[in-house]
């Protein structure tokens, strides 16, 4: 085995988008660097997540556009869905993201990328495939699967998963969906565009722990386009009929619901089977590896970032964890997380996003807050494109610091920065009050949100007095 004795500054388990992005800086910063990955380069992001998801919806807002094309006085038939023709749309998104993700482009950067399944040998080595590899500073990025619930005859019928349903290329005629999270609404309003009948079953209510005033405005949407939404509802079984996949259901009364095709996106799991980690002295559980703020274990020679660190399931934080890491591995920099800059992004139609504390959160905390709100039917550009179905909602001390922002309607992920960046840098709500957005655009929200702040106070009584008293001065 010594001729298969490898070593390492860093060695890199998970090519997912938080790994790449620690391999990637590492071997630019200097590093020698070890990747490896058992399945495909790029992860869940690229291959079953964020990339193919994002086609799709794409794929489903062309053929709402096409429907919605009346309002705008141009007349269209009825759009005709190739499911076919939308898979290899899908495939060709992937195929031109993947070449960033690739072996060969890793390994021009300097990094030695290994296929082949990584476990711990002890706190310091590592075995995968034919070599074992010894560093200085390991990182598990392996990210998260679908976690499947223990329900009586899933195992028997066939089901998706978000690491399935985008080979999908026929027609559903009626697609059950087992949970209203992000994966699971998602997914349920593309279908539903492109002409599947749709029913989303969850155990809580949707969007649960969202600020349930802007969840209001997605899951309406969701019902208006004819989703049909069933809350309070637990499924006890599922089985096969002719007529298709028949789930049991109890809640407000037994029930059943029979569909053609079944999409379980219940929640996920972290990666951590397979890797040895009591080898190492990893502590970890069903939520995954237990991390400080510097994303250390409890073995301080490896980090864990993204999925299998636990906490929320975003490619973005798996990229920022990434930089925590490297300070933390390669500078000796006692770099933290910091939850409060984290935003979550909802990719319906409209979008929801949030940064920092939600109202009931900054409550709960005993902060004293005003609620600030800017509806988007009070927004031109909002008006123009018939896209008025919106809410800014902010969240601030009663001296105007800004604790959190939520914002449901169309690019809210994008109009989410600002408010980023006020939480990060600590900023004011006049800070914001003073930007000159363009006009007519959809960031004239943020400003106007946080001027009403100051409407109150500037058009007071004791203001208006003043303006009259300076006005006799001549």
């Amino acid at each position: 085995m010594n001729d298969r004795a490898l070593r390492c500054d860093l060695c890199v388990i998970g090519a997912g988008s938080g790994g790449l992005s620690v391999a990637a800086g590492a071997s630019q910063l200097g590093a020698n660097v070890i990747l490896i990955e058992r399945g495909l380069m790029g992860g869940d992001c690229l291959n079953y997540g964020c990339v193919p998801s994002k086609a799709l919806i794409a794929a489903a807002e062309a053929a709402a556009a096409a429907r919605r094309a009346d309002d705008f006085g141009i007349g269209l038939p009825a759009p005709q869905v190739d499911m076919t023709a939308v898979r290899q749309h899908i495939a060709r998104t992937i195929a031109a993201i993947a070449p960033n993700d690739s072996v060969e482009r890793f390994e021009g950067l300097g990094v030695r990328v290994i296929a082949a399944t990584a476990r711990f040998l002890s706190g310091a080595e590592v075995a995968a495939g034919d070599y074992r590899i010894a560093a200085r500073r390991f990182v598990v990025a392996t990210g998260s699967s679908p976690a499947l619930p223990p329900l009586p005859g899933l195992d028997q019928v066939p089901h998706f998963t978000n690491e399935t349903i985008f080979q999908n290329s026929r027609r559903l005629p009626h697609l059950l969906v087992l949970g209203a999270g992000p994966i699971g609404l998602e997914l349920a309003q593309a279908y539903r565009r492109l002409g599947s009948r749709v029913s989303v079953i969850e155990l809580d209510k949707a969007l649960a722990r969202e600020d349930p005033e802007l969840a209001a405005i997605v899951t309406g949407t969701l019902r208006r386009e004819g989703v049909s939404l069933l809350e309070g509802m637990r499924v006890t079984a599922v089985g096969q009929t002719a007529e298709g996949i028949r789930l049991q259901l109890s809640g407000s009364g037994e029930a059943a619901l029979v569909g053609s095709h079944l999409l379980v996106a219940t929640g996920r799991s972290p990666n951590v089977a397979d890797l040895q980690l009591e080898a190492a002295g990893i502590r970890y559980d069903r939520r995954g590896i237990a991390v400080d703020r510097r994303l250390r274990s409890s073995n301080r020679r490896v980090f864990a970032i993204g999925d299998v660190a636990g906490g929320p399931q975003f490619t973005h934080v798996a990229g920022y964890h990434a930089g925590i890491v490297i300070r933390n591995a390669l500078f000796r920099l006692p770099a933290k997380v910091d939850p409060r800059v984290l935003p979550q992004a909802l990719y319906t139609k409209p979008e929801l996003a949030q940064v920092g504390l939600r109202e009931h959160e900054a409550r709960q905390q005993g902060h004293a807050i005003e609620v600030l709100r800017w509806s988007f039917a009070r927004l031109d550009r909002a008006e123009a494109e018939r896209e008025t179905d919106g809410l800014i909602k902010v969240v601030a001390t009663k001296r105007g610091r800004v604790l959190g922002a939520g914002i449901v309607g169309p690019r809210a992920s994008d109009l989410l920065q600002p408010w980023q960046l006020a939480i990060a840098q600590g900023l004011k709500l006049g800070a914001l009050a003073r930007l000159v957005p363009a006009y007519p655009s959809l960031g004239e929200a943020n400003r106007r949100v946080a001027a009403e702040f100051y409407a109150t106070k500037l058009f007071a009584p004791r203001t208006r007095a003043l303006v009259r008293w300076l006005g006799r001065l001549g």
